[in-house]
């Protein structure tokens, strides 16, 4: 008796689910991939219990008459190809035919959809097909989705909770909404809306919604195209960056993909601006000719495969540093916002016994809450008070009696004065408003007046001697101080600017450096005894190709046994550094980074050396050096970052200082 057996239908379309449909988020992305075929130009989606109760997708699209409603759970049933050219040529984001049995196969489905002519639903049970009959419903098609997997164990006990399964699903949504911004989406679970775009074909607007107002507002638009392909998209500024990869979004023709080669490209072009281990945020799409992509690779459609890609991996990287070199912004603080709202301070001055005083010190309290109402001041007058020498003896003015209260200086109009936070009062005689709110400002202590003055021309004689800097966006800046014998403190135009000393000293030195490297300058200087460096057996056997990476740093090594390495001769620009740890740094790194290009590999070794030559944490800097240390910065070609990613300075801005002190 034979042992091969013939699966039936059900049972295949059973097995091709697995591949088609691995948990909600994948129904979710076939469904809202054919509203997208359809021409709609409105996609709502109600997910509960995290997609495993149940899927509702609507749209407004072209819908379906009763014929096509019925095949359209068919196995390989599709309006997308019609002949094997077709295959190589796919403009749509559906074309196998295999989602909706796929889907029917695991759940129980009803569909409902009209083309404008006529309204039809269709009801299947795991993959029967229960009924067909005509029901009113408005133009487009929706589709509910429920009790998933309920009949394939085996699947459904890998699901995982239904926070972590919608989760997925509004990944997948949201990356919709990136790739189609002129449709607009609405998406809710458990009947609470949680996504929603708008369809006014703005990226920039979705980015807000989707990464903050922060990430979208300084994100970088990217136009660039060759021969064969055209990209468009925003990056963020690198301070906005994240720990995984999975916030660079890639779209081919408007498809969503995932693909390590062009990754890898924009993390190499951020790759001066960022620290190690962190990531960028990208959100970019790439057109181009549909017989130069092949996305029949595997059922999901999250693979491709390109003809040139190469070529794409050169242009994409080409087009992120391009811009990025243009648009760099300088990283700002962000601060919580205090979560109660100051009070207006009010002056208790009320005597419940005298209607008129009481009318009169309400008065003065309105004024001090609209300054418009007070009368005006003689502010002439008010300087030459401000210079008489102080009563000893306690005065009285208008015959109030005022008893002794700590005293807080307040500035007004270029005039600091004293302000008693409560005076005590003795009951005062019948006097007139004129009288009562005059300002008493005599009791100034002269040496507050007569500080002003040294103080002002100190600011007049500090003369801040400003380098002119290549790049134009970087601030002229007039140091300040140092903090913790690290950080450099100065002031500029856009607020209170933070410098690394390390970083930002570390950056000329990297420029310099790399300014003689490429001059041609390595010239070398012979070692009283040579430098030995213990390697792992591994790069013995690639030492003739490392040599041939490292012959434009001017840097030779000789085999010396099984396991160690010699270097005879140094260049001249590696003076005044640790030799020996420089020269197994650069090994490691290149047994690490063998398989990018010389560019990398010199990037490694120049940026070895400037961190190993430059200022370091805890060192205590004299004015004169620290303003040599922002002059070297303006001279830099791109001052924002040292050479590892890291910010070079911050800036808290002069809104931030004001919210914080609440003026």
């Amino acid at each position: 008796m034979g042992k091969i057996n013939c699966l039936d239908e059900h049972l295949c379309n059973m097995i091709a689910a697995g591949e088609v449909v691995e948990r909600p988020s994948g129904v979710v992305k076939e469904l809202v991939e054919n509203a997208i075929d359809a021409e709609a130009k409105t996609i709502e989606i109600q997910i509960t219990q995290g997609g495993i109760g149940s899927i509702i997708i609507t749209d407004d699209g072209i819908g379906m008459d009763r014929e096509d409603a019925k095949i359209a759970f068919e196995r390989h049933a599709t309006s997308k190809l019609k002949e094997e050219s077709d295959l190589w040529n796919i403009h749509t984001m559906g074309f196998r035919g295999e989602a909706l049995p796929s889907i029917a196969a695991v759940s129980q489905v009803r569909l409902r959809t009209n083309n404008g002519k006529e309204s039809t639903e269709v009801e299947l049970y795991y993959g029967k097909l229960q009924d067909v009959h005509a029901a009113g419903a408005p133009q487009g098609t929706s589709i509910e989705v429920s009790n998933l997997f309920q009949k394939t164990p085996a699947r459904f006990k890998h699901l995982k909770s239904p926070q972590y399964e919608f989760s997925l699903i509004l990944d997948i949504v949201q990356k919709f909404a990136l790739a189609h911004p002129d449709i607009a989406f609405y998406l809710s679970h458990d009947g609470k809306q949680v996504f929603q775009t708008k369809g006014t074909n703005q990226l920039q607007e979705v980015l807000m919604q989707i990464y903050g107002r922060d990430v979208a507002k300084s994100a970088i638009a990217v136009e660039n195209s060759d021969f064969d392909y055209q990209i468009s998209g925003y990056i963020a500024q690198p301070h906005h960056n994240r720990a995984t990869k999975y916030y660079m979004i890639l779209f081919v023709n408007h498809r969503m993909i995932r693909n390590y080669h062009l990754q890898k490209a924009i993390i190499d072009a951020y790759h001066d601006y960022m620290p190690k281990d962190r990531y960028p945020i990208a959100v970019l799409n790439i057109n181009m000719d549909a017989q130069l992509v092949d996305v029949n690779v595997h059922p999901s459609k999250w693979e491709i495969r390109l003809s040139k890609e190469k070529q794409l991996e050169k242009l994409l990287y080409q087009s992120v540093e391009s811009v990025l070199k243009e648009h760099l912004q300088v990283a700002e603080v962000t601060m919580k916002q205090p979560q109660s709202k100051p009070e207006i301070m009010e002056l208790d001055l009320s005597y419940e016994r005298d209607p008129k005083l009481k009318k009169l010190h309400q008065e003065v309290n309105e004024g001090f809450q609209n300054p418009d109402t007070l009368p005006s001041l003689d502010f002439e007058e008010i300087r030459k008070k401000m210079m008489e020498p102080v009563s000893e003896t306690p005065r009285e003015t208008n015959n109030i009696q005022t008893k002794s209260t700590p005293e807080m200086m307040v500035e007004d109009c270029g005039i600091t004065y004293p302000q008693r936070s409560r005076p005590i009062l003795q009951r005062p005689e019948q006097k007139s408003k004129k009288e009562l709110i005059s300002l008493d400002i005599t009791t100034i202590s002269q040496k507050d007046a007569e500080i002003k003055e040294p103080v002002k021309d100190v600011m007049e004689k500090t003369e801040i001697k400003s380098t002119p800097a290549k790049n134009p966006s970087l601030p002229q800046l007039e140091v300040i101080g140092q903090f913790h014998q690290s950080y450099i403190l100065a002031q500029g135009e856009g607020g209170l600017y933070i410098i690394d000393q390390h970083a930002a000293a570390e950056r000329y030195h990297f420029e310099q450096i790399r300014k003689q490297i490429l001059a041609g300058n390595n010239d070398a200087q012979p070692m009283l005894l040579p430098i030995s460096i213990d390697v792992d057996p591994t790069i013995m056997s690639q030492l003739d190709e490392c040599n041939e990476a490292m012959q434009i740093l001017g840097i030779q090594f000789e085999r010396f046994g099984d396991q160690t390495l010699v270097v005879r001769d140094l260049p001249i620009w590696m003076q005044n550094t640790e030799e020996k740890a420089f020269l197994q740094d650069l090994i490691d790194g290149w047994m690490k980074e063998r398989e990018v290009s010389e560019a990398k590999i010199r990037h490694l070794a120049i940026a070895t050396m400037a961190c190993h030559s430059s200022i370091r944490f805890h060192r205590t800097l004299t004015m004169e050096e620290m303003r040599q240390v922002i002059a070297d910065l303006g001279k830099c070609e791109q001052p924002f970052h040292c050479p590892h990613g890291r910010p070079t300075f911050i800036c808290m801005s002069d809104e931030q200082l004001v919210k914080q002190f609440l003026r």
